[in-house]
């Protein structure tokens, strides 16, 4: 991986600049730090009001496994162009059949996880309607509670997709849409030449991974040997140096 923000890699950015190019964004951990309580992320002052600049100077997109409406929510003033929750099913079709496959889901896992989610369990259920998430970074025993996911995992029906996070496993339904073919539905509505995709969890890799080395620049916060991403920022607060860069780039200069 090549640090993106080293003077070599400049013209990566120079060049995207000057093309008619989609700028995206994970959300938790990528333009907000991740934090012991999901409910409290949110970005800082500085990474909302560089992040307006660039909404301003690029088509630009969040792509989170949050619910649409909960990332909405923590976007501030910050106008961006599109935003899509639940890995990138939505919006998008089938709403309706992806809801009542993780009902059927959400049923089973709380028969199975009954200990672990009763009041003071290690483990956490989160209902985002299109997709869930069962949380186990309050458990004192991480491993235990990881081993009980992944059993309880083992009763879902093949239907279902199963993509471990940090300290997070999240259960997508096998037929919606990911992170990957959502970037791809925005690069072909917005008639993009070029993309830029920034994000530092599993299921960004449906994104790291797709064979579109020609226009897509995929960056992951934090190196990472088993990332397919090309490209790295040091760390989450980097995101402000790349911000800022990006809005730079298409300033006008004075003079």
């Amino acid at each position: 991986m090549k640090d993106l923000l080293s003077p070599e890699h400049a013209p990566v950015l120079a060049r995207l600049a000057a093309a008619r190019a989609l700028i995206a964004f994970d959300f938790d951990g990528t333009l907000a730090p991740i934090v012991a309580q999901r409910d409290a992320a949110g970005m800082r002052e500085r990474t909302i009001a560089l992040f307006a600049q660039v909404c301003a100077l690029y088509p630009c997109a969040v792509i989170s496994g949050r619910a649409r409406e909960d990332v909405c929510v923590r976007l501030g003033a910050t106008t961006v162009k599109y935003v899509m929750g639940n890995h990138g099913a939505e919006p998008g079709a089938h709403l309706s059949e992806l809801e009542q496959e993780m009902l059927r889901a959400r049923l089973l896992l709380s028969e199975l996880l009954a200990d672990r989610l009763a009041t003071g369990g290690d483990v956490e259920l989160e209902d985002k309607r299109y997709s869930l998430s069962l949380h186990y970074r309050k458990s004192s025993h991480k491993e235990a509670a990881l081993s009980a996911i992944v059993a309880a995992m083992a009763s879902l029906p093949s239907t279902i997709r199963v993509v471990p996070g940090k300290l997070v496993v999240n259960v997508v339904s096998a037929h919606a849409r990911h992170k990957g073919e959502a970037l791809l539905a925005l690069c072909t509505a917005e008639q993009a030449d070029a993309a830029l995709y920034v994000g530092d969890d599993v299921t960004d890799e449906n994104v790291f991974a797709l064979d579109q080395s020609e226009r897509l620049v995929c960056v992951r916060v934090g190196e990472s040997r088993a990332s397919a991403a090309a490209y790295f920022l040091e760390n989450q607060a980097a995101i402000d140096t790349l911000l800022n860069r990006l809005a730079g780039l298409r300033q006008p200069r004075s003079g």
